[in-house]
């Protein structure tokens, strides 16, 4: 569960200081899908990275899962994040030089998974994801949509609780968004948190649970109920 308390988080310019998120309080149970929305500047980015511990509070509390992650140096909040937290972003951020398949394969190369159970794991994701026939293909030989599904499989590898998308089908045509957006309401079927912030309509209306911001606060929240 994810359970913000009095969150404000502020940036110098200059001789000005920024409220990019002004007393925000807010509450997240496992398995909601819930969309992130409004105007360019509004916040709902960096209130994305601080639910992904990217970036800490100026002020206020953060419980994730029964614990208070304020409290955390470096070391234990890399630790929390890789256990509990995906990212998928609009520009895919998949390595270059790494296949399909070795781009997915990453994260349980770093957290020391043998080699035989990765590959298990890897071929799961590449059947779940329609990625079997590009196993082998570089992200250059990749549709929009097909990097954006390595993208969600990498993010998802390690089994985390909560999945976190900042604007997933910016950069893809509405065919290949939709099928994105299928993917990852399917993962939430299966009891991960999606959070998603998006500037498109449509797609914050497939969400159970839809936040509004603006200017560094929550304008509306059709659901509070389930806080």
């Amino acid at each position: 569960m994810i359970k913000l308390e009095n969150i404000h988080r502020n940036f110098q310019v200059g001789d000005q200081t920024v409220h990019a998120l002004d007393d925000i309080n807010l509450s997240i149970q496992d398995g909601e899908y819930v969309s992130i929305m409004g105007p360019s500047g509004s916040g709902k980015s960096t209130l994305l990275n601080l639910l992904g511990l990217l970036d800490p509070p100026t002020s206020g509390t953060y419980v994730l899962n029964n614990t208070s992650v304020t409290e955390l140096n470096e070391d234990q909040l890399a630790a929390l994040r890789n256990k509990n937290i995906g990212f998928v972003f609009q520009t895919f951020h998949l390595i270059p030089r790494l296949t399909a398949e070795e781009n997915i394969e990453l994260p349980l190369v770093l957290a020391g998974i043998e080699e035989k159970n990765r590959k298990e794991q890897v071929n799961e994701a590449l059947v779940a994801m329609d990625l079997i026939d590009r196993a082998s293909h570089k992200p250059d030989q990749l549709s929009g949509g097909q990097r954006q599904r390595v993208a969600i499989a990498r993010a998802t590898i390690t089994k985390p609780s909560i999945l976190l998308a900042d604007e997933p089908t910016g950069n893809l045509d509405q065919k290949s968004g939709l099928n994105v957006i299928e993917k990852l309401e399917q993962l939430n079927n299966t009891g991960i948190t999606l959070i998603v912030v998006t500037h498109d309509a449509d797609l914050g209306a497939r969400s159970v649970r839809s936040i509004r911001m603006l200017d560094g606060r929550i304008e509306s929240d059709d659901n509070p109920g389930l806080a």
